[in-house]
């Protein structure tokens, strides 16, 4: 008899049971499992919320504050609980998939000084795997996980729009006002607790990167639409304690690349898995068997 794989779940395992001449039933995990396992996950109902869009805007060649639109999520979200560990990554790095971060952390501390190639570069070694599809969240999944944790873009409005200067004091008075304070060491994971949806250090000292590219767009007049809309996927957004952006290669937020408002402490991230393709993780192991 010709051998047999049919895909068999139960949470986040996944098991490979085979059928084989003598008719015996036996099973072998997925690669990884155990990390699959480990990297704990959380499910977000379907829903939607207010959200101010991420990017520049402008109205007569002067910034104005992001549109806010009603964000829709229309299917549920499997993101991780947790940003991805040191550990986790390192082997990644081991594996030859990754560059060793520029971060110091080890263990169970979130992985920081990565950028968003290192992060594409993790989800793309944890999908090959484990079989499951793993990426970036958009800034709308990410603002949904956030939840009441959520904070965009730091603005300063249309007062007075004629002082650039004046716009970034009122941004720089609104950070000091939130009671933002720097703090460079990522804290262990768990160290800011969950939100209300039980996704835990979210918007905490770790600033996290999304697949949502930088947007600028310049509105016509008031009421009457956009005029032009450029994006720039050499830029992506980043969510933390508010949204920034960041270019693709940058590792340490502090060393430039800010949009607006304080620079993040640490780069870090946490993925999302989409529906597992049952038939390319079948494929994949029996090549590996």
């Amino acid at each position: 008899m010709p051998f047999n794989p049919i895909l068999a779940f139960g949470g986040l395992a996944c098991a490979l049971f085979t059928l084989g001449a003598a008719g015996a039933v036996g099973w072998a995990p997925l690669p990884d499992q155990e990390l699959l396992a480990r990297s704990e996950l959380v499910t977000l109902a379907p829903g939607s919320f207010a959200h101010p869009l991420p990017g520049e805007f402008l109205r007569r060649n002067h910034p104005i504050s992001a549109p806010v639109v009603r964000a829709m999520v229309a299917a549920p979200i499997e993101i991780m609980k947790y940003q991805v560990s040191a550990s986790d990554y390192r082997r990644c790095v081991m594996a030859g998939a990754c560059k060793p971060a520029d971060g110091n952390g080890s263990g169970n501390v979130p992985v920081t000084g990565v950028s968003h190639i290192d992060a594409e570069a993790y989800a793309g070694w944890l999908s090959a795997e484990t079989g499951s599809a793993w990426r970036l969240p958009t800034d709308v999944e990410w603002a949904y996980a956030a939840g009441e944790r959520f904070r965009g873009d730091i603005e300063g409005g249309e007062a007075d729009p004629d002082n650039p200067a004046q716009r970034w004091l009122v941004q720089y008075r609104t950070e000091a006002a939130l009671g933002r304070q720097p703090d460079p060491q990522p804290r262990i994971r768990g160290g800011f607790g969950p939100n209300s949806k039980g996704v835990a250090d979210i918007a905490g000292n770790v600033w996290e990167w999304t697949s949502t590219c930088y947007v600028h767009v310049t509105e016509a007049a008031a009421g009457a639409g956009i005029a032009s809309s450029i994006d720039n996927c050499g830029v992506h957004v980043v969510e933390g304690f508010h949204r920034t952006y960041m270019s693709n290669f940058i590792r340490d937020g502090k060393s430039g690349g800010c949009a607006v408002g304080t620079p993040p402490d640490n780069l870090g991230f946490r993925l999302v898995r989409d529906r597992l393709n049952l038939v390319q993780a079948a494929i994949r192991w029996l090549r590996l068997s």
